[in-house]
């Protein structure tokens, strides 16, 4: 699991790379949290190449959520696949979500 990320005018872009299941949580987790630093920007991840995610990679998600929306910032969920979107609609993070 890889995490690019590029800050640019108020808006930082993360591009989520690989499977993010418990044990690439528990690795780029810290690089994820990094981002409530920017929690008043607009964050956008990246989910392009995001083959999987687990309730550990949800769960570091929601965190995210929780400090922009706390900060007066805002998370959106960019290219989800089918599959993750599924993931999505089943924990109802579809909701919680800007998702484009």
């Amino acid at each position: 699991m890889k995490i690019n990320t590029k800050r640019q005018e108020g808006i930082v872009t993360a591009e989520l790379v690989g499977r993010l299941d418990t044990p690439a949580s528990q690795e780029v987790g810290n690089d994820l949290l990094v981002l409530q630093n920017d929690a008043d920007k607009t964050i956008i991840l990246d989910c392009t190449a995001l083959e999987y995610i687990s309730s550990s990679g949800l769960r570091l998600f929601l965190t995210l959520r929780k400090a922009a929306s706390q900060k007066g910032g805002k998370v959106i969920v960019k290219n989800i696949n089918d599959d993750i979107r599924s993931v999505f609609m089943m924990t109802g993070f579809l909701n919680l979500f800007e998702i484009i």
